[in-house]
């Protein structure tokens, strides 16, 4: 069952076209790791599916209603969105930015705030403000804010991008084990994780879809090198999938 979907949606601005006639669904539940070159329009896509910016044709859809017209808490509620860069109008509290983002849902279950801070290990940052924060840390706070809520459909734009290795790990495993039972959709630029952890890859190139499938088709496909221009060298590990760009790729269209 279809829970999003981006209907022949056209994004320009100016004379850039970010994207052009692009038509993509997301099912109730699954991982899904968005990949592409940097430019391609993976944040612009998330942006309009979140509702957070308009696009100049085409419309999303939440289940069979357009989001466009539905009121703007309802999809506070059913969509959580992750951004790559936010910085707070004021210099509040982890704990103030915590529950801000909860504020979200009305109604919290019992005990939702105190495991959420716990989760990304915030206990002992409560009470410390943002701009006392290193990047890691705001990193983590972020993903409090937007998971407190429990939302059913969460696009992330590249969650782990500030963090130390051990929790970029740690962040990218739970959002894509988060696709068990919500969908979970995230801007990976790492593609040894993307093809690790996710059950589905979307490849986004000048504004379009050019690869769609399960991770163990998306991995051996020859669009993927042409993508990124380069040629990978493709290793399976114990792990998963482990890329090597092995030289630049010229010859493929």
């Amino acid at each position: 069952m279809t829970e999003i979907a981006a209907e022949d949606l056209v994004v320009q601005r100016g004379a850039a076209m970010l994207l052009e006639h692009l038509s993509l669904s997301f099912a109730a539940t699954g991982s899904v790791a968005l990949i592409g070159p940097n430019g391609a329009g993976k944040t612009t896509l998330l942006k309009v599916m979140a509702g957070l910016e308009t696009p100049t044709s085409g419309r999303v859809r939440l289940r069979h209603l357009d989001l466009a017209a539905m009121p703007k808490a309802t999809r506070a509620r059913t969509i959580g969105f992750l951004p790559q860069y936010f910085e707070p109008h004021w210099d509040l509290t982890v704990m103030q930015l915590v529950d801000l983002g909860a504020q979200r849902a009305g109604h919290l279950p019992e005990g939702a705030l105190e495991r959420t801070t716990t989760a990304f290990e915030l206990a002992g940052l409560l009470q410390r403000r943002w701009s006392t924060l290193s990047g890691g840390e705001r990193a983590r706070v972020l993903l409090a804010m937007v998971l407190v809520t429990d939302p059913p459909i969460l696009l992330a734009d590249e969650p782990a991008a500030a963090l130390d290795i051990r929790h970029r790990l740690d962040v990218i495993r739970a959002l894509a084990e988060r696709g068990r039972e919500r969908s979970s959709v995230v801007v990976v630029h790492d593609l040894d994780l993307a093809f690790r952890f996710f059950e589905r890859v979307v490849v986004v190139v000048d504004g379009k879809i050019a690869i769609d499938g399960a991770t163990a088709e998306v991995i051996g496909d020859q669009r993927l090198d042409a993508a990124f221009g380069v040629r990978f060298e493709r290793l399976r590990t114990e792990q998963g999938w482990v890329l090597s760009a092995s030289s630049e790729l010229r010859a493929v269209r």
